[in-house]
C-alpha cells in the first residue's frame, strides 16, 4: 500500500490534463496559473511586504504538475520569469533612460527584452523536471520532491547580473529567521522558502481532507519555530568590544553633473564644494565625540586621482581641506591603473594631515554595461558603438585596508551583493564592511531598497557591521545583530554620525567556513537521489 503522499493530488494532475486539452479556451486560461505565480513572486519581493513568499511558487507547480506537455511546461516557465521580472526589476526601463540616454519608448523595449531573458533559470527548472517526469513511471512524492530541490538548485547555480533570491525578503520583512543566515546564507534561507512551497501545495490539493491541514499546520510551526530560533540567535550574540565613530556624508548629486564632472567638462568645483560644507557641519556638530572619519560614497571625489601627481589641481584642494580641519577620510573616486592604461573605480583613504593613508583599493567586480562592455576585448567596435559605456580597468580582488586603528572591509556598489567577495573580505580580518555606492541611476521606486537589504544581508552572514555611503540613497549602518541604524532619506542632501560597535578579533560564521559549500552539495544530493529512485521506478503511482 502506498503512503498518503505518494497519491497526493493524482485526481488534479488527471483533471488538470483533460481541462487543459479539451477545448482551446482552456489551454489558454491554464496560463494564468504561471503569471499568478509570477505576480505573488513579484509582489512579495523587496520592496513589497513577503505576503506571498511561502506560496508564490504554487500555482505555477500546480501547472507544471498537470501539464503532459514539455513545451507548455517550458512556456509557463517563461511567463512566470517574464512577470517576475517585469514587476520585480522594472526599474531596468528608467537605468535604460537616465544612464543610457534612450528615449522611454526605447527604454521600455529594453525593459520588455530584459524580461524575456532575464531569469531563465525559472522556464529551465521547468524544462529539465518535465524531461525526467513527464511520461515515467516516477513516484509521485519523488515528482513533489523534486520540484523544490530543482528550483533550488538551479535558482542558485544560474548567474545573474543582479543576483537576487527569496531569502532577502526574511531580512526585509525583519523576519527573526534572518539571524540564522550566519549558518547558511540568504541563499540557504531562499531554499528554505521553496522548500515551504512545496508544504502550502500539498496542503492546497488536500485543502478537503484532514492530510491538507496537517500539511498546513506542520509548516506553519515550522515557520514559528525557525523565527523563535532566529530571535534566539540573534539576543545572544558575543557582545561587542570596540568602538568606532563614522560620519556619513550623502550629497545628492546629480546624474548630470556626475557625469560632466567625470569627463572632465564642468561641475567638479560645485560637486566639492558641496561635499566640503556637509562635512565641516557634520563635524562641527558639538553633540558627542568627533567622528574617527568621514566616509563620502562611490565616486564622490569628482575627479581621478593619478599615482605621483597629488600635489596639484582638485587633489590638491582635497588635501588642503582635509588638513586645515584634521578630517581623515575615506571615499570612492577614480583610480588610474597604469599597467592597464585605464581609470579605475576605487576606494581611497586619506588620514588628518590630508596625506594618503595606504594603497587604494580598486574595483574587481565589474557591473556589465556599466563599468565595462562584455565582449568588447573581442570584439572592439563595441566600444565605438557604445560609447557611454565605460571601460575600466579592473582591480585584483578583495582587499582589506587598516586605517585608524581598524580593518576596513571596503565594497565598491555591486560587490556587496556576492556572498564570496564579502567572505574573502572576512577571511582577511575585516572588522567593518564599508559599502559604497552610487544607486542614482535606478530610480526610487525598487532597486534602492533592493540593493540596500542584499547589500546589509553580508552583516548578517558574517556578523560584521556594515556602514553604507550613497551619493543619493540609502544611506546608512547595520549591526552586526541586524539592528539597522538610521537611513538617509532617498535624492536628498544629508549626514549622519553613527557610533558603530564592533569586534576586535570576530570569529568566523559556520557560513564563512562551511554553510557556503553546504547548500549546493545538499542540493545536488536531493536531485541526486530522487531521480536515482525515480528512473528505478521502484514504487508505481497509487
Amino acid at each position: 500500500m502506498a503512503c498518503p503522499a505518494a497519491g497526493l493530488g493524482q485526481n488534479a494532475e488527471q483533471r488538470g490534463r483533460m481541462a487543459a486539452t479539451d477545448k482551446p479556451g482552456r489551454r489558454f486560461s491554464s496560463y494564468l496559473l504561471p503569471i499568478l505565480s509570477g505576480i505573488l513572486v513579484g509582489t512579495s519581493y523587496i520592496p513589497f511586504p513577503p505576503w506571498a513568499l511561502f506560496f508564490c511558487l504554487v500555482p505555477l507547480w500546480l501547472f507544471w504538475l498537470r501539464e503532459g506537455s514539455w513545451k507548455r511546461v517550458l512556456f509557463g516557465g517563461w511567463l512566470a520569469q517574464f512577470v517576475v521580472t517585469l514587476v520585480g526589476f522594472h526599474w531596468v526601463a528608467h537605468t535604460a533612460h537616465e544612464f543610457g540616454h534612450l528615449p522611454w519608448p526605447v527604454a521600455v523595449i529594453v525593459l520588455l527584452l530584459f524580461c524575456a531573458v532575464g531569469h531563465l533559470f525559472i522556464p529551465l527548472t521547468g524544462l529539465l523536471w518535465a524531461l525526467f517526469c513527464t511520461g515515467r513511471n516516477f513516484p509521485r512524492w519523488a515528482k513533489l520532491g523534486l520540484l523544490p530541490a530543482a528550483t533550488a538548485l538551479c535558482w542558485h547555480s544560474s548567474p545573474m547580473i543582479f543576483p537576487w533570491n527569496l531569502g532577502y525578503a526574511w531580512l526585509w520583512g525583519r523576519l527573526p529567521a534572518y539571524q540564522l543566515a550566519e549558518f547558511a546564507g540568504f541563499t540557504g534561507l531562499s531554499a528554505l522558502t521553496i522548500a515551504l512551497n512545496l508544504a502550502f501545495l500539498v496542503a492546497w490539493e488536500n485543502r478537503k481532507t484532514l492530510v491538507g491541514a496537517r500539511v498546513l499546520g506542520g509548516a506553519l510551526a515550522f515557520l514559528l519555530a525557525v523565527n523563535a530560533l532566529g530571535w534566539m540567535r540573534g539576543r545572544n550574540l558575543p557582545p561587542p568590544d570596540a568602538i568606532v565613530r563614522v560620519l556619513v556624508v550623502q550629497a545628492n548629486i546629480g546624474n548630470l553633473a556626475k557625469e560632466r564632472a567625470e569627463r572632465g567638462q564642468v561641475f567638479r568645483e560645485e560637486i566639492l564644494e558641496k561635499y566640503f560644507a556637509l562635512t565641516e557641519r557634520g563635524w562641527a556638530n558639538p553633540e558627542g565625540s568627533r567622528p574617527d572619519f568621514v566616509l563620502w560614497p562611490e565616486s564622490a571625489y569628482p575627479d581621478t586621482f593619478f599615482p605621483g601627481r597629488m600635489d596639484s589641481g582638485n587633489a590638491l584642494t582635497l588635501r588642503e581641506f582635509l588638513s586645515r580641519r584634521a578630517i581623515p577620510l575615506a571615499t570612492g573616486a577614480r583610480g588610474f591603473d597604469e599597467a592597464a592604461g585605464k581609470k579605475t573605480n576605487a576606494f581611497f583613504l586619506f588620514d588628518e594631515n590630508g596625506e594618503a593613508a595606504g594603497l587604494p583599493y580598486h574595483k574587481s567586480m565589474l557591473l556589465a554595461f556599466g563599468e565595462y562592455m562584455p565582449g568588447a576585448r573581442i570584439f572592439p567596435a563595441l566600444r565605438r558603438w557604445f560609447p557611454r559605456t565605460a571601460d575600466f580597468a579592473r582591480g585584483n580582488g578583495p582587499g582589506v585596508k587598516p586605517f585608524r586603528g581598524l580593518v576596513l572591509g571596503p565594497q565598491i556598489c555591486y560587490e556587496g551583493l556576492f556572498p564570496g567577495f564579502s567572505r574573502q573580505l572576512a577571511d582577511q580580518g575585516a572588522q567593518v564592511f564599508v559599502n559604497v555606492t552610487n544607486d542614482s541611476w535606478f530610480g526610487t521606486s525598487a532597486e534602492p531598497y533592493q540593493h540596500l537589504a542584499m547589500t546589509l544581508a553580508r552583516g548578517i552572514e558574517f556578523r560584521r557591521p556594515v556602514v553604507r555611503a550613497t551619493n543619493t540613497g540609502i544611506s546608512t549602518v547595520m549591526l552586526a545583530d541586524g539592528t539597522i541604524l538610521d537611513q538617509s532619506p532617498l535624492h536628498r542632501e544629508w549626514f549622519h554620525r553613527y557610533d558603530v560597535p564592533y569586534r576586535k578579533d570576530p570569529p568566523p560564521t559556520f557560513y564563512q567556513k562551511y554553510g557556503f559549500l553546504l547548500l549546493p552539495i545538499v542540493l545536488i544530493l536531493a536531485v541526486g537521489i530522487l531521480l536515482t529512485i525515480g528512473r528505478r521506478g521502484r514504487q508505481g503511482v497509487s
